[in-house]
């Protein structure tokens, strides 16, 4: 994908971290300092813990990096963030809701900053880095405009919800829970992700800490902090996203201590593609499963085809896989031209590319079929810049059972495609993972559909279309190892983080029961 005038491309005026930077100074200087972030406890900015060296997948530029806490410093924070529960919970919820809303109107302010700094600290293109801040302001005012009954009769946990998540989606998924946890009266912890968003999360957090939000955002590894942030008698609730290693652990130790959870996990989430014939639909949804290059934990990285329509799917999917634009996400012909129209950038660090593309080459090896594989040349990028972090896609026939791309999410753009024969096989290959968050099915036959996708063990299963983790009031959750705990969305994301009458059964997948409403 070269430029039209062969000329090299350059960055965006205006876009470079330097200038983001300097923006975030002028912004929120309590909260960055030269040459680091700050750690936010106690009410208070602080110094303390090592910073670490980063770099941006963008381009391997060095940015800022999170500045890490020991555990006993973390273990200060929590408590101090109990005092802080302590007093908010009683704040009235007029009050609540005033300062929540006071702490969007600044995020729309600074939405394009914010914007920004995801860009070059966790890849994403322009339009999904925009994107992610408007679902977290938008999806944080509808709980402002409907926040009473959601809370009537109900009230805040005994102390603050800890919240580990992920490094994909920093506003729509993380500040958007901590805002609503707040919303609802109690103190809210953040751990930021060791692999990117310390510093968006860092300016969102200075905007809400001014309206009088009872935030604390620390930085540090999961190792050291669990004690703290999951452990911790002082803590009333931990939500968690990511993958399931990490996710086991933390299930592990709430259920010993019997402490509030919501713990979203990984899955293989799959399509499934069975007497069908309607592919032009097909063809027009590929390219956008491959938004942010499948690093979303909605993705779906496996199909499922029915053998005798294999044909049919290759001469649909490939044409459309081919079309996907890839490269820097601010590199454009001219400086003052508009942001670069990109289905993905890089995936999250170096690291993280060569995992995908030794897993590939491990498949095909072992005999995986390569369908499509395209190349780096093809790609958007500045002159001499550094390219270890970009993935172009790949399409597999056929994965192996010993490759962790047959039963694992690659979280990359790597689409693996199983035949199959019977709907036994089918269901049999949808459901590899033991659970997953979503599922799509793809036949003509309503009734088809209506006796299989109830087989399907994921927790949202769409017939010829994508499902999402939904806005508003559109429940979420996960079925089998891919969800522990309460479920989310809606009053859900509310009553999980609130009391309510005695011997309440939150709708939830716990050891002892599960219950979806």
């Amino acid at each position: 994908m070269a430029s039209t005038l062969n000329t090299p491309l350059v960055l965006k005026s205006g876009t470079s971290w330097a200038d983001a930077w300097q923006r975030c100074l002028a912004v929120a200087p309590e909260a960055f300092q030269e040459d680091r972030v700050l750690n936010l406890w106690d009410a208070s900015w602080r110094a303390d813990g090592r910073a670490l060296p980063a770099t941006s997948p963008v381009d391997a530029s060095p940015i800022a990096g999170p500045p890490r806490l020991n555990a006993a410093t973390a273990h200060q924070a929590v408590r101090a963030s109990l005092d802080q529960h302590r007093a908010w919970r009683h704040v009235p919820l007029a009050e609540r809701r005033a300062r929540v809303a006071a702490t969007l109107d600044a995020l729309a302010e600074h939405r394009e900053l914010l914007a920004l700094l995801l860009v070059w600290e966790i890849g994403k293109p322009w339009r999904l880095a925009q994107a992610d801040v408007d679902r977290a302001i938008d999806g944080v005012r509808w709980y402002v405009d409907g926040i009473e009954p959601m809370v009537d009769g109900r009230a805040p946990l005994e102390g603050p919800v800890s919240n580990i998540a992920s490094w994909n989606y920093p506003m729509s998924v993380l500040v958007h829970a901590m805002l609503v946890q707040a919303l609802a009266g109690n103190a809210v912890i953040a751990k930021t992700p060791t692999d990117g968003g310390v510093a968006c999360l860092t300016l969102a957090g200075a905007l809400a800490a001014r309206e009088g939000i009872p935030v604390t955002l620390v930085s540090g590894s999961g190792g050291e902090l669990s004690e703290a942030l999951v452990r911790a008698p002082e803590i009333g609730c931990v939500s968690f996203v990511g993958g399931r290693d990490t996710g086991a652990a933390v299930a592990t130790a709430v259920a010993d201590l019997g402490k509030r959870h919501v713990l979203e996990q990984e899955g293989l989430n799959t399509w499934g593609i069975w007497n069908h014939t309607d592919w032009d639909a097909l063809t027009a949804v590929i390219p956008k499963l491959f938004d942010y290059g499948k690093q979303r934990c909605t993705a779906y990285p496996r199909f499922v085809v029915q053998r005798s329509l294999f044909h049919e799917f290759l001469a649909a999917y490939l044409p459309a896989v081919r079309t996907l634009r890839v490269g820097h996400p601010l590199a454009v012909e001219h400086p003052e031209d508009p942001y670069p129209a990109l289905d993905f950038g890089p995936v999250i660090n170096a690291a993280k590319a060569k995992e995908l593309h030794d897993q590939v080459a491990e498949a095909i090896d072992r005999g995986a079929v390569p369908l499509h594989h395209g190349k780096l040349t093809d790609a958007r990028f500045l002159p001499g810049q550094d390219t270890a972090a970009y993935v172009q896609p790949v399409t597999l026939l056929n994965p192996p059972p010993s490759s962790p791309l047959h039963h694992a999410e690659p979280f990359g753009p790597v689409d693996t495609i199983v035949l199959v024969d019977t709907e036994a096989e089918l269901l049999a290959a949808m459901n590899a993972s033991n659970g997953a968050l979503v599922a799509t099915l793809s036949t003509d036959d309503e009734a088809t559909y209506a006796r299989l996708a109830p087989q399907i063990r994921a927790f949202k299963v769409g017939r010829g279309k994508p499902r999402s983790r939904g806005d508003r009031d559109e429940l979420f959750g996960g079925l089998g190892a891919s969800w522990r705990g309460a479920f989310v969305g809606g009053e859900l994301l509310v009553r999980a983080v609130t009391q309510g009458p005695a011997g309440e059964r939150l709708p939830g997948n716990f050891p002892e029961y599960q219950l979806v409403p």
